[in-house]
């Protein structure tokens, strides 16, 4: 059992998730990882942050199941930390937190990274949670089935 799993566990996922991922230096490796980063020294070089939290960091990561530690790709001694598809099917919530600093957290004219479509060269559509049917849901229009 994890770490993860032996914690008191509340019956609201975002709850859950929050435990997990909601560290400002585990999305930022998330997010790196995404960008390709595998290795501890390039995570610790583009992100500025202190050995010992981001060691502390992966482990971390490692134990929810979104990392996976294998040996290096290139056949040097070093390990890499691979997203697992639990880690990959974090996408969305990268892409969700991307979007929204865009629309809120830069003046309209402020340059920023952009993420695109490696296909078209375009920027990805605003990500909106959708209906059964295809239908975009406002907040006012979903709800919460508690467990009572």
């Amino acid at each position: 059992m994890t770490k993860h799993q032996m914690r008191p566990a509340p019956t609201c996922p975002v709850a859950r998730s929050v435990e997990v991922i909601a560290d400002r230096w585990a999305l930022l490796i998330v997010r790196d990882a995404f960008d390709g980063v595998r290795r501890f020294g390039d995570f610790q070089q583009g992100l500025g942050v202190a050995r010992s939290v981001l060691a502390n960091r992966l482990k971390s990561l490692v134990e929810a199941g979104i990392f996976q530690v294998q040996p290096a790709s290139d056949g040097t001694s070093y390990q890499e930390y691979v997203l697992t598809p639990q880690g990959q099917s974090l996408f969305p919530v990268v892409v969700a937190l991307r979007q929204w600093g865009e629309r809120y957290l830069f003046g309209p004219h402020e340059e920023h990274s952009q993420l695109v479509d490696t296909a078209t060269g375009q920027p990805l559509p605003l990500m909106q949670p959708l209906a059964a049917d295809g239908r975009a849901i406002a907040p006012e229009q979903a709800r919460v089935n508690k467990v009572v």
